[in-house]
């Protein structure tokens, strides 16, 4: 978890991906309104036979980061070393950038990821989020309408916690 006290995670269960989307569309329009900030979200969707599948919103994903890193170095090389340049300025980067994006973490922690993979169950989609300046009162209302969905970990007050387990109607 990240050093600043003022952030909180949250992750919220749910039995199929739609209503996940759904969860994570209603913490954005919290976070549009000014009740909460949300820093990251993080999707972990676990199949009827355990195989878990994670989405992460703001973390670089390593085939994206390769493909830039491997355009913009094979350009450099192209212009100070031309086609020789080119192929070995595109193949350093793409290395580099695939690195680069597995070991930067500026969002969810990685470790935190691996825990809720393990923690969801079977057939369920979990919705993982990284708020600041929260309103406990809003997203425990924007809550109650999502009764169906449980409360897997939250790093927030027991007293908070217990007011968006009892807007999941206990769960």
């Amino acid at each position: 978890m990240p050093d600043d006290a003022d952030q909180f995670l949250v992750g919220v269960s749910l039995p199929d991906a739609l209503r996940a989307q759904e969860f994570l569309t209603a913490a954005t329009h919290l976070s549009v309104s000014g009740s909460l900030r949300l820093r990251d979200a993080v999707i972990v969707v676990k199949d009827a036979n355990g195989h878990t599948s994670v989405k992460e919103t703001i973390d670089p994903q390593p085939g994206q980061a390769a493909l830039s890193s491997a355009m913009w170095t094979g350009l450099l090389g192209l212009i100070f070393g031309g086609p020789v340049g080119w192929l070995v300025g595109g193949a350093v980067g793409a290395g580099v950038g695939a690195v680069t994006a597995k070991v930067v973490d500026i969002g969810i922690p990685d470790e935190w990821v691996a825990w809720f993979r393990e923690a969801g169950q079977p057939g369920t989609t979990t919705v993982v989020l990284l708020l600041e300046d929260l309103d406990i009162g809003a997203l425990a209302n924007e809550m109650t309408r999502f009764p169906f969905a449980r409360l897997v970990h939250t790093t927030l007050p027991e007293d908070a916690m217990r007011r968006l387990e009892a807007a999941l109607g206990g769960a």
